[in-house]
């Protein structure tokens, strides 16, 4: 095999990663405080047989996650909130803390405030928020504090958004964030809110038919290549 096949093979992998990472934006661009990804590029140096020569290819393993927000919508949900700037909240899973920017919460048997999967969200010092039985109202601050029947009871944690070549998306709307992550003291939260989707769809299919086409170009690259070959090859064996 040429090594113009390998660089062409090595391209289209790449390709068809960024088709299914784009397809899955695509399916979650009405979910919220889902982040739209991308794939990252890189170019990849292999060295030729000690000639001193290099060989080229394509490297489309790194992924970015897109931090911009989202719009806003209103639920009036006492336990939906959502955060009006940077940062991220925080639950508690099996697998360790993630970071999320989804803010449907519900409580549990317990009292606990957790989300659609059961995670509880965590306060600023990453531990479980707690709502009394029995109260009749429940307050969530711009700062983070909660009230219960107008009595401070813990503030939510907002975290600072690590550095995105970091954060690794693990499933849904939940990432993992690579190391430790820094209380931020100046977020604002809105309850009764839910931030939407960042993904454009319109943008998101426009991508999707580009890529679309640049991995059918190499196709046919490597299908012209292959006929190249194997009429090569016949003609040598006649």
């Amino acid at each position: 095999m040429e090594n113009a096949i390998y660089a062409a093979l090595t391209r289209q992998s790449g390709l068809m990663r960024e088709m299914h990472s784009v397809a899955n934006n695509i399916a979650n661009a009405n979910t919220a405080g889902f982040r739209r990804e991308g794939v990252v590029f890189s170019e990849y140096m292999v060295a030729l047989d000690g000639r001193g020569e290099t060989l080229a290819m394509a490297n489309g393993r790194g992924r970015l996650v897109d931090l911009a927000p989202g719009g806003m919508t209103q639920t009036n949900g006492r336990f939906d909130m959502a955060i009006d700037g940077e940062g991220f909240l925080m639950v508690q899973t099996p697998q360790g803390n993630r970071l999320t920017r989804a803010g449907a919460f519900m409580t549990n048997a317990e009292g606990e405030l957790v989300n659609p999967d059961g995670y509880p969200l965590l306060d600023d010092g990453e531990a479980p928020i707690v709502i009394p039985a029995g109260v009749g109202s429940v307050g969530i601050g711009t700062d983070g504090t909660i009230s219960a029947d107008g009595s401070p009871i813990g503030r939510i944690g907002v975290f600072a958004s690590p550095d995105p070549a970091r954060l690794r998306h693990i499933a849904g709307t939940l990432f993992d964030p690579g190391g430790a992550v820094e209380p931020l003291d100046q977020a604002v939260l809105r309850q009764g809110f839910l931030e939407d989707s960042n993904v454009d769809p319109v943008l998101e299919i426009a991508r999707m038919i580009e890529v679309q086409r640049a991995y059918q170009l190499g196709q046919s690259f490597l299908d012209q290549e292959d006929q190249r070959i194997r009429q090569t090859i016949t003609s040598l064996t006649r």
